[in-house]
């Protein structure tokens, strides 16, 4: 029987392009199913409301709903519907999936992340592993990434720079903010090794890609000028061109039908119209980000998978990871630094690009009895969001600010003072208290059973976040920053998802082979986060985007 296609993808993020790309441009046959639209540049407008006060972005919830499990004070689980609370865990509902919203931070992992178990030891309550390969064996991928994404940047030498096969960026750095300098000059004088942030943004032109334009509304937005390296700029759009791949927005898949043998032969879905369609092809891809790809696969029972698809050993949905850490920032107030230097502190569209790596193993002795695994901290001004920024004075002591007092500090706030932030990356450690399965109850508007989604954390989380953020603070106070603060805890960034599919050499503990093939379903590949058994201490678009180069490579060689 023909084919449909050479390889089916199901999902169009940072998981799917580098396949569609790569086999596109080999000749071979892609169809790629995106259940979210297809949005170009015209439509990301910088629209606060659209982007972070409402669910412009992804599914509505009274639509496609999702249930969340969070324990509670007195330790007992409780499941909630996000139709009533809200608590949203989609994430860029469209062709090129979150990658379009990210604020674009590629730090690479290192060699060590590789290596959880071996290095560290295990940790009671955690279920960590070593990863089936090594760094050596992304290393040439990281590098296809900087090339074919385009990632801007700077080398610089620091305790924990990771080993690399090129000596720099193929981009230079992007415009820097005159408080890049400040924060170099107090890293300096703590003895602190700051470094540039690379960034997957254009900082020239490149492969009909437009630089950036520096307009102050990056991450959570849409690029408009294709210079953010998102799965549809950088290689959808690409593999397109080819003419040898297509993809299909509006198409929700819900079924991956498999024979006798256990092998896929054809994936189903639902169409713009709401009618029933399916594809056909030789191999299959899944990567419709963690949950969502670990919900598939639990929907697809078939004869040799009674259970859904490579859940013959209940592995999958397990293991879900997001990124541990937290959050904090200080204010900068205009009378501590005189009226020029402020001025040019409240310069908007720059970046600020640096970063901190000098912990991510901690090895004190006064605070820990033995090295552990530490983790990145990323540095930026505040977002530019009106009404976010106006949204922190509505309180004050506790009774609702307003009037004459809510005009003077707004006033105050916007003129006089420059937030500048922190964000702390570690790892997750996997735990029996942190998965996805499927809802008894709540099905969305096709009648398919949703997602349930447990969000237990471990406790050391919280220890290598505290201990980071305690260091990040420091910073901001020899910059002179005021009212500085930091949040550790245990809720998961929802925009920071992995795991659930992980790979590994034993069918017993994961679902996947080393290659990101299904252990019992040999013509089926997850290559979206769900592969990652852990996380490592930094973003995981990078990580994800090398990964998937790679698959596709031994995609290649089945085909």
């Amino acid at each position: 029987m023909s084919k449909d296609a050479d390889v089916c993808i199901v999902g169009s993020g940072a998981g799917a392009g580098p396949i569609a790309y790569e086999l596109a441009m080999a000749g071979y046959k892609v169809i790629v199913l995106e259940k979210g639209p297809w949005f170009t540049e015209k439509d990301f407008y910088k629209d606060e409301m659209a982007c972070c006060r409402r669910n412009g972005y992804t599914p509505p919830l009274s639509e496609q709903p999702q249930v969340i499990e969070d324990q509670q004070s007195d330790g007992d689980w409780e499941a909630e519907s996000n139709r009533e609370t809200g608590w949203n865990f989609w994430n860029g509902n469209m062709v090129g999936g979150s990658s379009n919203l990210m604020s674009g931070y590629f730090h690479r992992m290192k060699p060590v992340d590789f290596r959880l178990l071996s290095e560290f030891g295990p940790i009671n309550g955690a279920n960590v592993v070593d990863w089936p390969i090594t760094y050596d064996d992304m290393e040439p991928y990281f590098t296809k990434v900087e090339n074919v994404v385009g990632v801007s940047g700077k080398v610089v030498h620091h305790p924990f720079l990771e080993p690399r096969s090129v000596p720099d960026f193929p981009f230079q750095p992007l415009a820097e903010h005159v408080v890049s300098d400040l924060f170099d000059q107090a890293c300096q004088s703590l003895g602190y090794h700051s470094f540039p942030l690379p960034r997957a943004i254009l900082s020239r032109p490149f492969n009909k890609r437009n630089a950036c334009i520096y307009s102050g509304y990056c991450g959570s937005y849409g690029c408009n000028t294709l210079a953010k390296g998102s799965a549809r700029a950088a290689l959808l759009n690409d593999a397109v061109e080819t003419g040898n791949c297509e993809i299909r927005p509006h198409s929700m898949v819900y079924k991956l039908v498999t024979n006798n043998s256990g092998k896929v032969r054809e994936v189903k879905y639902y169409n713009q119209d709401g009618n029933n369609s399916k594809v056909n092809a030789h191999i299959f891809v899944v990567a419709c980000q963690a949950v969502e790809s670990s919900r598939l696969l639990l929907l697809s029972n078939g004869p040799k998978h009674a259970h859904g698809l490579g859940n013959n050993t209940g592995q999958v949905g397990k293991n879900l990871i997001f990124s541990a850490g937290g959050v904090g920032g200080g204010d900068f107030h205009e009378k501590d630094f005189g009226e020029e230097l402020f001025r040019q502190l409240q310069i908007q569209g720059p970046f600020v690009n640096r970063a901190l790596q000098d912990w991510y193993v901690i090895n004190d002795h006064n605070e820990f009895d033995h090295p552990i695994k530490g983790g990145t901290i990323d540095f930026l001004l505040d977002h530019n969001n009106p009404i976010r920024r106006a949204m922190r004075h509505k309180w004050e002591d506790g009774k609702l600010n307003w009037g004459r007092q809510l005009k003077q500090d707004l006033d105050y706030s916007f003129k006089k003072t420059r937030r500048f932030q922190f964000e702390i990356f570690c790892d997750w450690l996997p735990n029996d208290n942190c998965y996805v399965s499927l809802s008894k109850k709540e099905k969305d508007k096709w009648n398919t059973p949703v997602s349930k989604i447990r969000v237990g954390y471990h406790e050391h989380d919280l220890k290598v976040g505290e201990y980071l953020a305690e260091k990040s603070e420091n910073v901001l106070r020899t910059m002179g920053a005021r009212d500085v603060y930091s949040s550790v805890s245990g809720a998961p960034p929802t925009n920071l998802m992995a795991g659930g599919c992980r790979f590994g050499n034993d069918p017993e503990t994961s679902v996947l082979d080393k290659d990101c093939r299904v252990h019992d379903c040999e013509n089926l590949f997850v290559t979206d986060g769900s592969f990652m058994p852990t996380g490592g201490s930094v973003t995981y678009t990078w990580t994800i985007y090398a990964n998937s180069f790679r698959v596709a490579d031994k995609i290649k060689e089945q085909l």
